[in-house]
């Protein structure tokens, strides 16, 4: 029995049944039919958590078109590409004392969850950045942040030591289908401090090497005015936080601040484990964006209250047919 099959014989309620009609919509959304294309955004340490084995492919199937992600995704990406066999996993990491993760603190290891990123990678990469930062700063050439990650993907001399296979890599899948990437936030990452620390030190020049989120908006605004005359666009939201808010906002603001007619966000799903209280935005239920003229009143909504590591896979493999 293939994925699809076992979802649609086992995910009958629930969780499991608003999973099951998400992925059919989706499915539907971007076929041949409805021509849709999809802006999927990713929140928290997916990347760590090697959702690119299954988001890669889904890039390389023309299923996603767009994606927002935070600059810890981004770099994380690049991370697991280089230093895959150089992480330590924590079995029972429930367990862990203070000393136990005063004692990771110590070996140079950054703990995600069960999942420890040793500090090497991350300098090892700035060293390849610096250089990269430096130039654009002094020619003050404003780039998006993964317009440097794609520069890395050129370097010949980290291609020669990945440790995974580059097809697991949703960052480079993107990259070859040259699709855009907008990384709003780009400041609260390991990165983005390191490039803050350069600049106060005076080891690059200045802060206009990296476009600005309201640069990144602006081209944000310019892709879905070319493309919403031609095919609906629809909203893949893997998490909460700012890869959600910031391109979601889109939309309102073409039509609110612009004076522009351009068609709403034509489907919606949302993959959270936030509930809806104290005003917490990532819990908001789809319907309440309607009043934000973000999403099309008819258009397909979905929140599933889960795990992202476990939904998005099997979600991602019933929309290519697994």
């Amino acid at each position: 029995m293939n994925v699809s099959a076992f979802l649609e014989k086992n995910f009958r309620h629930f969780n499991a049944r608003e999973l099951l009609s998400a992925a059919k919509s989706y499915r539907d959304f971007v076929s041949a039919e409805q021509n849709g294309k999809m802006m999927v955004t990713l929140a928290g340490a997916m990347s760590t958590g090697e959702l690119g084995i299954s988001l890669a492919e889904m890039i390389r199937q023309d299923k996603v078109h767009a994606i927002t992600c935070t600059a810890a995704n981004l770099e994380e990406d690049i991370f697991n590409l280089v230093a895959h066999d150089e992480y330590r996993i924590i079995e029972d990491w429930r367990a862990l004392s203070v000393a136990d993760e005063v004692a990771l603190r110590d070996e140079g290891f950054n703990r995600v969850t069960d999942t420890c990123i040793p500090e090497t990678v991350m300098r090892h990469i700035e060293r390849k950045l610096l250089k990269l930062w430096q130039k654009a700063a002094e020619n003050k050439e404003f780039k998006m942040p993964a317009q440097f990650m794609f520069d890395l993907l050129d370097d010949d001399d980290l291609v020669q030591h990945y440790q995974i296979p580059r097809e697991n890599s949703w960052l480079a899948a993107a990259k070859d289908a040259g699709i855009p990437i907008f990384v709003p936030g780009f400041e609260d990452s390991t990165l983005g401090n390191i490039y803050a620390a350069r600049v106060y030190e005076g080891k690059v020049a200045n802060h206009q090497a990296i476009a600005s989120g309201t640069m990144q908006m602006e081209k944000l605004i310019h892709w879905y005015k070319e493309t919403s005359p031609k095919n609906p666009i629809g909203f893949f939201q893997v998490g909460g936080g700012i890869a959600g808010d910031f391109p979601i906002c889109v939309v309102p603001l073409m039509i609110q601040d612009l004076k522009l007619d351009v068609p709403l966000w034509a489907y919606f799903c949302q993959i959270s484990d936030a509930v809806t209280s104290f005003g917490g935005y990532s819990g908001a239920v789809p319907n309440e964006k309607i009043t934000w003229c973000k999403l099309e009143p008819e258009a397909p909504k979905f929140m599933i209250q889960s795990d992202a590591s476990i939904v998005a896979p099997l979600i991602f493999a019933y929309v290519m047919g697994m």
